[in-house]
């Protein structure tokens, strides 16, 4: 079985498919090497604008699995440290592509799988969804930088809600807390799709500039964000996207952007 399966739509959508059900889809080392090996395909990928994330069956994620993380106490903090630091980068890595990312959050997101949902641009749960760090209550710090993911999408004070007591946070309560952008009525993974190929179909440059003025919690100030777009904007304008976009709205039609 493919622990792992990758969906190359025709509309520029790549759907990533956490593939271990019967282990509610735990970070496994062969899921995580998969994984790795897919991001860095759709990385590499021009045809692709936009990439979702879900899990089959009825979790999203339940994070690491706790085998791996059961070391023992005679494990040293160095061999342990060295040991994490690639496991969160190759999961973190969805945040290096230069295109939206959205996670469909099909059922429960939990510890590391909760800071994966968190590490795309948007995310988007069922009713069955849920979202916990539980990690204190596992007797762990929190890791795949929960710390800083959790603040930047909620806000500090969520964070330390939801750290400190580890509770559970249905889906109602996600959207409620900003921890997702909705919860759909019909069909989840079919809901979402239809998001991302309505991202797809923006013009491209323009969309991974946006999505890069926004990295890391936005511009340090206004002078910054001023700067940014007065260079952004420019390279936009000089863009054949842009005849485009301005060429479909005088004509009434839908635009087709080449991405130049």
């Amino acid at each position: 079985m493919t622990v792992l399966t990758t969906e190359r739509r025709p509309d520029g959508v790549a759907v990533l498919t956490l593939n271990l059900p019967e282990r509610r889809n735990a970070m496994t080392p062969e899921l995580t090497s998969a994984w790795q090996a897919a991001i860095a395909g759709l990385g590499s990928d021009r045809a692709v604008r936009a990439v979702v994330v879900t899990g089959a069956g009825s979790a999203f994620c339940a994070g690491g699995d706790l085998s791996w993380l059961d070391t023992g106490p005679d494990a040293s903090v160095p061999d342990l440290r060295e040991r994490m630091l690639p496991f969160y980068r190759a999961w973190l890595s969805i945040r290096e592509l230069e295109v939206p990312t959205i996670a469909a959050v099909n059922g429960p997101a939990v510890g590391a799988g909760a800071a994966l949902a968190l590490a795309c641009d948007l995310r988007y749960a069922s009713p069955q969804a849920s979202l916990s760090v539980p990690f204190t209550a596992l007797g762990i710090h929190a890791g795949m930088a929960t710390t800083w993911l959790l603040p930047e999408v909620a806000g500090l004070a969520v964070a330390r809600d939801l750290l400190l007591t580890g509770r559970t946070v249905g889906a109602d309560e996600a959207v409620r807390l900003g921890l997702v952008n909705g919860v759909p009525e019909g069909d989840l993974l079919t809901e979402v799709t239809a998001i991302a190929a309505r991202i797809a179909a923006n013009a491209p440059v323009a969309t991974k500039l946006t999505k890069l003025a926004l990295a890391r919690g936005g511009h340090a100030s206004f002078e910054d964000a001023l700067q940014w777009e007065a260079l952004a904007q420019p390279v936009t304008m000089a863009s054949a996207d842009l005849a485009e976009g301005l060429a479909a709205a005088r004509e009434r039609r839908k635009p087709h952007f080449g991405g130049r």
